[in-house]
């Protein structure tokens, strides 16, 4: 496995994915504390980490992964990574009330559909020079 950095949670992430991109552009915004680096599930690095925990590559999913620690997917990631967050976004934590497999279905619908709602780019977006160091 390639050198992580350390003390970062990891979000991977469907780089030409609109809706996945405004995301991604949001949590940037509001990571204060520096605690996020991302990469697209479609880069290199992307697909080790994907190898190295196990998963497929799987472009229906967000990833957080915390290195040597755990990682997690799909429902169980957008709220580990509200509860970073903080603020209004915390509130998703109520989630966790709900069934994982409830939660994931509504994920999944979402994903299946992301393109369609969203569009989708040509390209996994290519960060500016400000965005360029949370980026791997």
């Amino acid at each position: 496995m390639v050198d992580l950095p350390k003390n970062k949670k990891i979000i991977l992430f469907d780089g030409v994915c609109n809706f996945c991109n405004d995301v991604i552009n949001k949590i940037i915004a509001k990571d204060t504390k520096n605690v996020f680096v991302f990469a697209s599930l479609q880069s290199e690095i992307g697909q080790k980490i994907l190898k190295h925990i196990g998963l497929s590559n799987d472009l229906d999913t967000i990833v957080l992964y915390e290195p040597g620690i755990a990682y997690y997917v799909k429902s169980d990631a957008a709220i580990e990574i509200a509860k970073q967050i903080g603020g209004i976004y915390s509130l998703l934590r109520i989630g966790n009330l709900l069934p994982r497999r409830l939660r994931n279905l509504t994920y999944d619908y979402i994903a299946r559909n992301r393109y369609k709602w969203y569009g989708k780019k040509d390209a996994c977006m290519i960060p500016t020079p400000e965005m360029k160091a949370k980026f791997l």
